[in-house]
């Protein structure tokens, strides 16, 4: 099948790498969610072969994500797993998750399932790289972002950029602490959380 291709992943995956290789440089097993083509998974497992790039989607894009891994034939790539928020998720646990533009995607609700369910699949110490636009204030960043959030919600009433607050909000109640919020081109955002260690009983 001809594989799938968005130019943002071409644009934005440079800037992205350069957060992934101090982050997730000791970690071993990263899942990402929401891989959609499948472009990311092969550019970033390239760069960092000592991870295990678990790239995952719904079950109607994994076709095109497996097309991406096929021809790349990376050995840190398995199979593309199905994934959907509202479903089962995987039965075991990863030091690392990343996932890029996938909130403003969905709705308010299923981000709200996106963390709840995160603690179920995080190693102890695990991060999370979270990539996108993001309001702070509940104002925009910029014009753009304010015209990509109407875009979004001609495609989707439930679509939307989100508040920072409301998201970090989300990750606390999941036990992650923010380690970074960092600038990113074209008035978009990479945000770094960290699961807090057990306390020693």
């Amino acid at each position: 099948m001809e594989k799938p291709s968005a130019p943002s992943c071409e644009r934005n995956r440079e800037p992205i790498l350069a957060v992934l290789r101090e982050h997730f440089a000791d970690r071993r097993a990263v899942l990402e969610i929401g891989s959609g083509t499948g472009q990311h998974a092969v550019f970033f497992a390239a760069a960092l072969p000592q991870l295990e790039w678990q790239a995952s989607e719904r079950a109607e894009n994994l076709p095109g994500i497996r097309a991406w891994l096929d021809e790349a034939a990376l050995p840190n790539t398995p199979a593309p797993i199905e994934l959907d928020i509202n479903g089962a998720w995987p039965a075991r646990r990863f030091d690392a998750v990343f996932g890029a533009n996938i909130l403003h995607i969905m709705s308010w609700a299923e981000d709200q399932k996106l963390y709840a369910g995160l603690p179920g699949i995080l190693s102890e110490d695990a991060k999370l790289v979270v990539y996108g636009a993001f309001n702070y204030g509940g104002k925009f960043t910029s014009e753009s972002n304010a015209a990509f959030d109407a875009w979004l919600k001609e495609r989707g009433a439930l679509q939307g950029i989100r508040d920072f607050e409301a998201v970090d909000a989300l990750a606390q109640a999941a036990g992650l602490r923010l380690l970074e919020d960092r600038a990113m081109p074209s008035h978009n955002r990479c945000l770094v959380w960290q699961r807090a260690r057990s306390s020693p009983l």
